[in-house]
C-alpha cells in the first residue's frame, strides 16, 4: 500500500494563466456538486501535503483561482480539472464515483458501486476508498493485492495505520521485524517504514485504516 506522489507537471499546452470565467463548453457549474468537487480536491491536495501555490504553479493558474474553486465558489473547466488531477494522481472517474448517491446517504454510507477506486489489477494492487469523504481524521480502504504483488522498497508516512485480512495471504515488513498474516489477522503501525508482498496463489484483501487521510 502507497500514497500517491504528486507529479510535478505543468499546465495543458495552449493553456494560459487565465482563469476560467465559466459559461463555456466543459465548465462545472457552481453548484452543490461543484461544492463537493471543492471540498475534495481541496482534501486531496492537503493529503498530499502540497500548498495551494505550489498546484497553482504546477497546473498554471492563479492561487486565488484555485482558492475559489476549492470553496464552490468559481467553475472548473475540464482542461484545468485533468491538470490539478495528474498532479494530485488519480483519474477524473476518481472524483466523480459518488455521483447519483441520494442526498441523505452523502457523508453517512459507501455503496459497493460507488467506491472510489485507484489502481489496477495489471499494477498489482487496487484499493477502494470505504470513507463516505476525504474529510475527518481517519479513513477506511478496501486493498487487493494481486498474487505475488509486493511493495519492494520500504516506505515510510507520517501516520498512524491499521489493517484486517480478511482473505488471503500478505507478508508484511514493519522497521526490521517481519509478519506473515493470514485471514483474521491484523495489525497496526505508526510512522515506521513498512513494506508488503502477497506470496500466495489467491488475492489478499485487506481493510485498512489510516490516520490522518493520505488518499
Amino acid at each position: 500500500m502507497t500514497a500517491k506522489q504528486p507529479i510535478q507537471g505543468k499546465g495543458r499546452p495552449g493553456e494560459g494563466p487565465n482563469e476560467g470565467t465559466g459559461g463555456g463548453n466543459g465548465a462545472l457549474g457552481t453548484d452543490a456538486r461543484a461544492v463537493r468537487l471543492g471540498s475534495d480536491l481541496r482534501a486531496l491536495r492537503k493529503s498530499r501535503g502540497m500548498t495551494l501555490s505550489a498546484l497553482a504553479s504546477s497546473v498554471g493558474r492563479s492561487v486565488g483561482y484555485l482558492s475559489q474553486v476549492e470553496r464552490g465558489l468559481s467553475e472548473l473547466s475540464l482542461a484545468d480539472l485533468r491538470a490539478v488531477v495528474d498532479v494530485l494522481g488519480v483519474p477524473i472517474s476518481w472524483l466523480f464515483a459518488h455521483e447519483g448517491v441520494p442526498e441523505e446517504e452523502r457523508g453517512f454510507v459507501v455503496r459497493s458501486q460507488s467506491r472510489r477506486r485507484i489502481g489496477t489489477p495489471e499494477g498489482g494492487l487496487v484499493e477502494e476508498l470505504l470513507s463516505p469523504d476525504l474529510g475527518g481524521g481517519f479513513e477506511m480502504v478496501r486493498s487487493v493485492f494481486e498474487p505475488g504483488a509486493e511493495l519492494a522498497d520500504f516506505e515510510r508516512r507520517d501516520t498512524e495505520e491499521a489493517g484486517y485480512v480478511v482473505s488471503g495471504r500478505l507478508d508484511l515488513w514493519i522497521d526490521d521485524r517481519f509478519f506473515s498474516l493470514s485471514p483474521g489477522d491484523s495489525f497496526r503501525f505508526a510512522r515506521q517504514s513498512y513494506r508488503w508482498r502477497n506470496p500466495g496463489d489467491d488475492r489478499a484483501v485487506v481493510i485498512w485504516v489510516i490516520s490522518p487521510p493520505v488518499y
